[in-house]
């Protein structure tokens, strides 16, 4: 999957999002979309890595205690 086909989903899924929302003001936009998009490409990542986390966070391009604090947050690890 290309990154311009994940860009149309997540532009289609938005405008169907405010299509839904009608008159009411949306709110958290932001955070709805990063917390949308991260869970599941990190359970994606860490699978492929084999649960390997330095691997995973190199992949990502981020540090791994970065990772480490993410995983947590998304309840992927205790």
């Amino acid at each position: 999957m290309s990154q311009k086909k994940i860009e149309e989903c997540i532009r289609t899924s938005l405008e169907t999002y405010f299509k839904d929302l009608g008159d009411a003001e949306p709110h958290g936009i932001h955070d709805m979309i990063l917390t949308a998009v991260e869970k599941p490409m990190l359970e994606v990542v860490m699978k492929r890595a084999e649960g390997n986390q330095s691997r995973a966070a190199d992949w990502l391009g981020i540090n791994r205690n970065t990772l480490r604090r993410k995983l947590q947050e998304h309840k992927l690890i205790k």
